[in-house]
């Protein structure tokens, strides 16, 4: 019992210092405005009551409520991560968020440390181990982000928060997906998640973009339970998660 108790402390520890952490990166550095082009594509989209009002209280109270639940899971899940997987427990990345400003995004990590003899990565493929494609196929890895939630970084639908380099390669109407603030969970993540094109998927988060509401919130949350359970969508058909995304070609 004393070691369970330990364990939630430790989690609970940690998660102080994510938040205290995150709240000082963002205080400490300073994001450019967007540019000219930038603000013209934000100003496309016109924020509705629910989500100028409602949708980050709501997201806030939610985050905080699913960590309070989820810490004795949280807390194991971490003491896995550390057994199977060694330190660091936490995989750290900057992502993209809200009208392109970058944060730290934090999340379970799933893979291994493994390199090639000239010291590079080995592909994801090599290095996701049978325990990682557990946490990925239960979404347990994307619990830590419940304190990006909190921070105010993501929300609890929206875009899923993709990679920094994609940025210069989306055209006009794949960037409005940044017009919003980047989610947990999102549209296209219960219509096809990974199964689907880079281009779908971009199409999805612009459609959910135009149409933020309660209802839709919520229906997508319930979705998410569903495929969650399902494990649907969790890999594409060539890779271990879904392939880089190169650009779209012009039409």
């Amino acid at each position: 019992m004393s070691k369970w108790k330990k364990a939630v402390s430790v989690m609970l520890a940690a998660a102080a210092g994510i938040t205290a952490v995150s709240y000082a990166a963002r205080k400490k550095k300073k994001v450019s405005k967007p540019d000219e082009a930038d603000q013209a594509t934000v100003q496309g989209h016109k924020q509705g009551l629910y989500e100028k009002y409602i949708k980050r209280p709501q997201d806030f109270c939610c985050a905080l409520a699913a960590i309070i639940v989820l810490s004795p899971v949280m807390a194991v899940t971490a003491l896995l991560v550390r057994l199977r997987l060694g330190s660091p427990v936490l995989f750290k990345q900057e992502r993209p968020g809200l009208d392109g400003k970058v944060f730290t995004l934090y999340k379970f990590r799933t893979m291994t440390d493994e390199k090639d003899s000239e010291g590079n990565l080995l592909p994801d493929e090599a290095r996701l181990t049978s325990f990682g494609k557990m946490l990925r196929s239960t979404s347990l890895d994307e619990l830590p982000e419940l304190f990006n939630i909190l921070n105010g970084d993501m929300s609890v639908v929206g875009p899923r928060p993709l990679l920094v380099k994609y940025l210069p390669l989306y055209n006009e109407h794949q960037a409005r997906r940044h017009e919003v603030r980047p989610g947990f969970t999102g549209y296209a993540q219960v219509h096809g998640r990974n199964a689907i094109s880079w281009e779908e998927k971009f199409d999805l988060d612009v459609e959910y973009v135009d149409h933020v509401s309660f209802l839709g919130d919520w229906k997508i949350i319930f979705q998410t339970v569903k495929t969650v359970l399902k494990r649907e969508g969790i890999s594409s058909e060539t890779a271990a998660t879904m392939e880089e995304f190169k650009g779209s070609a012009e039409e």
